[in-house]
């Protein structure tokens, strides 16, 4: 199996956004380890060199400066990877960050900017990219969104809502490519152990909603269902897999979910 995902993805080119920490610096170090040419992209140079270090192999690698929020920024380094390899094989849209707030207090200039990186960024980078990928004939676009994208979280709901938004696109988007030979994955990872909290805007009524108990799983196990799901041209992946049942139960059963959710608020 090593030796295939190693063949897979030798020569590909992957972008990935959001790549100085967390689980974008994951993926990279996935893709770079099986042969990949991976371009790390982060408006934060100096945590995105850093990262890139982390990784090594840097003849495999190449930092560039990218802000999603701003089509030309994007543009500009997609030209630049297209200057320099001539394809883009893989895109990863990981760039994001959490609001912890309530619908009532949430401030709608935090609303605006939350949407504007984690979902108008998605899709302004999904227009970018696909144009390249149709003259291709191939590519893969991978959204990396969140279990909140199918379960609406009290005092995150805007976050939630970002990603409801980025699961709807990123399915849609895969039906209207299917003939082009590209797809469209949907990565949604439950609770993980990075500094995503930390760096979450927060406002009037910062409230966490978790078990207590949850530790989160490592950002390396997202990252390696990343890699499967691109593999296998999967439409959606759910890690952990104990989240399945969670979001089944969700659908079919919402009221007892929100009940127990409610009593973790706090």
């Amino acid at each position: 199996m090593a030796s295939d995902v190693s063949q897979a993805l030798a020569g590909k080119v992957a972008m990935i956004t959001g790549a100085s920490m967390g689980i974008g610096e994951a993926i990279a170090k996935q893709f770079v380890e099986r042969g990949a040419q991976v371009v790390m992209l982060s408006r934060d140079s100096g945590r995105l060199e850093a990262a890139r270090g982390r990784i090594g192999h840097a003849e495999q690698t190449l930092a560039l400066q990218c802000d999603v929020r701003n089509r030309e920024e994007i543009d500009r380094v997609i030209g630049l990877t297209m200057h320099h390899f001539h394809r883009i094989d893989i895109w990863v849209n990981n760039a994001g960050h959490g609001i912890l707030d309530g619908v009532a207090t949430v401030n709608m200039a935090d609303v605006r900017e939350t949407f504007e990186t984690n979902f108008f960024g998605t899709m302004e980078a999904m227009q970018a990219v696909i144009p390249i990928m149709k003259q291709q004939g191939s590519g893969a676009i991978i959204n990396v969104s969140s279990v909140a994208g199918h379960i609406p979280i009290a005092f995150h709901g805007v976050y939630s809502a970002t990603k409801f938004g980025m699961n709807a696109m990123g399915k849609a988007a895969r039906m209207e490519l299917m003939r082009s030979g590209i797809n469209v994955l949907t990565v949604c990872p439950g609770y993980v152990r990075t500094d995503f909290t930390e760096n979450a805007v927060k406002g009037a009524e910062p409230k966490r909603v978790r078990p207590k108990t949850a530790r989160g799983i490592a950002a390396e196990r997202v990252a390696r269902a990343v890699l499967r799901g691109y593999l296998k041209n999967k439409r959606e992946v759910i890690v952990p897999w104990t989240m399945i049942p969670v979001v089944k139960l969700y659908q079919l059963f919402p009221g007892a979910v929100e009940w127990g959710m409610g009593r973790m608020a706090g």
